[in-house]
C-alpha cells in the first residue's frame, strides 16, 4: 500500500510564510496517494530529530477537512 507523509511541523511552517504553492502542491500529492488507495500519514517531528505518527487520513474527505483547517488562516 502506498503512503505520503506530512510532516505537520513543515505544514505549520508553511502556513507561517503563507506559502500556499506549496501547501497546494503537498496537498495534490496526498490527494493523488488516498485516490489511488493509499494512506497519508500525519507525523510530527521532536527537537531530538525523532518523528512520531499522529493520524492516518485514507479517504478524500477525511484529507479535504484537513486541507480545509489548514487553509482556514490564510
Amino acid at each position: 500500500m502506498q503512503e505520503y507523509n506530512i510532516n505537520v511541523s513543515e505544514v505549520e511552517e508553511l502556513q507561517m510564510i503563507k506559502d500556499t504553492t506549496q501547501l497546494d502542491q503537498m496537498f495534490s500529492r496526498a490527494k493523488s496517494t488516498v485516490a489511488q488507495g493509499g494512506i497519508v500519514i500525519l507525523l510530527r517531528k521532536n527537537n531530538d530529530g525523532t518523528t512520531y505518527k499522529f493520524d492516518e487520513l485514507t479517504t478524500e474527505p477525511d484529507l479535504e477537512s484537513y486541507k480545509e483547517s489548514v487553509f482556514k488562516y490564510l
